[in-house]
């Protein structure tokens, strides 16, 4: 059996797999931050950060205007990936048990980046119309990536 080729990314969500590349960076940073002895403190601050200013515009564009694209909120892979949102909300969220709180959302935040490239990603651009690609293109054009955050706890 032969392995199928990856469909390549369409270009108007693009912008969207970059932001989920930073989002995985997140996840190697309190990997690397925690190997290397960070207090949880430095590590939560800078996951709020990230959250805030990008995870939460890209959590919020996706459940607006990409996964309607598969249908409406009852489609099996449009629950799955608001289901894990939702988790994730919380998790950023929470305050307790700051060490297990942030290696899980490493794990989690992992997962749901693989599965929605992998697998809600390849589906939309199959049953998404050009026209709606262009769409979800035009509500992408924001700000680029700036992460100048000062205390690089994942190289100390």
């Amino acid at each position: 059996m032969e392995n199928a080729k990856p469909l390549k990314r369409h270009s108007s969500l693009q912008p969207l797999s970059r932001d989920h590349h930073h989002g995985l960076l997140l996840c190697w940073k309190i990997r690397t931050g925690f190997s290397k002895g960070a207090d949880p403190e430095r590590v939560k601050a800078y996951a709020d950060w990230l959250f805030a200013e990008h995870l939460l515009p890209h959590f919020e564009l996706e459940e607006r205007h990409v996964f309607p694209l598969l249908g409406d909120k009852e489609h099996p892979m449009v629950k799955r990936a608001l289901r894990e949102h939702r988790r994730l909300k919380r998790l950023f969220t929470a305050n307790d048990d700051l060490a297990k709180q942030l290696s899980l959302i490493e794990e989690e935040l992992t997962a749901h980046i693989r599965y929605e490239e992998r697998v809600l990603f390849n589906e939309l651009q199959k049953v998404a119309t050009p026209e709606q690609l262009a769409v979800v293109e035009a509500l992408n054009r924001g700000q680029p990536f700036m992460d100048d955050w000062a205390d690089q706890f994942w190289e100390k």
